[in-house]
């Protein structure tokens, strides 16, 4: 079982619809509705395949010294309040927090969580006006998210090994939102939220894949780049 130190080191969630829509579910999120699914280009014909409106995406990228050199923060204060961040602590953890600051940032309808899950108790428990380094200690010192979370990394579902808790990780997960219809960046490294700009309902994944090919641009040639949209589930 995962520790509750402050040290905390988890394995990596992969970047995997099918994983992390079972991983939610279990959290208390109705993926009856919505669900995470694959973008498989930042392009307008890879964007008219996804079905509207989505409501949230996260991106895993690379940590290279391209990225990372251009790691400028434009931190949001009008409306800070409003969306819910967290500060990551826990090594590894930035899957489940990139999920959490989609699941949390949603509109309120899709807030509805299952009635005593685990995403109802944690929404309750660090409302979004509260500090996102007191977010952080709860979700530390919180024993039920640190073996779903392992128990995700560990599922047979997952397309490659975990490996060892020891092994550099060399990519990272962050979550783009529309609240109160501006777009915002959600990364537990920064300090709070990025702003980058107006969006609308409709134009969130269209305005969200816009910031995610700005990342790309930096580094052209680098392929370690996956998009997932919550969008609504169409069987």
């Amino acid at each position: 079982m995962a520790s509750t130190s402050p040290k905390q080191r988890w394995f990596p969630l992969e970047s995997n619809p099918d994983l992390i829509n079972k991983y939610i579910t279990g959290l208390g999120f109705d993926t009856s509705l919505y669900q995470f699914v694959d973008v498989f280009s930042t392009e307008e014909w890879a964007l008219q395949m996804i079905p509207q409106p989505v409501v949230a995406i996260v991106m895993l990228y690379p940590l290279t010294e391209k990225q990372t050199s251009h790691d400028e923060e434009k931190l949001a204060l009008q409306d800070s309040d409003k969306v819910w961040f967290i500060k990551q602590r826990i090594g590894n953890a930035c899957g489940t927090i990139g999920l959490l600051h989609s699941l949390l940032n949603v509109p309120e309808p899709l807030r509805a969580f299952s009635p005593n899950s685990w995403l109802q108790s944690f929404q309750e428990d660090c409302p979004a006006p509260l500090d996102p380094i007191a977010k952080a200690e709860r979700l530390e010192g919180d024993k039920k998210i640190a073996t779903m979370h392992d128990d995700a990394t560990a599922s047979t579902e997952n397309a490659t090994d975990r490996g060892s808790l020891d092994d550099r990780l060399i990519t990272h997960f962050v979550a783009l939102v529309n609240v109160n219809n501006k777009l915002y960046e959600l990364d537990g490294r920064k300090h709070g939220p990025v702003c980058h700009g107006e969006t609308t309902e409709m134009n969130l994944l269209q305005d969200a894949c816009a910031v995610v090919k700005t990342f790309m641009d930096r580094d052209p040639g680098e392929l370690r780049f996956t998009i997932l949209a919550l969008a609504p589930r169409v069987d």
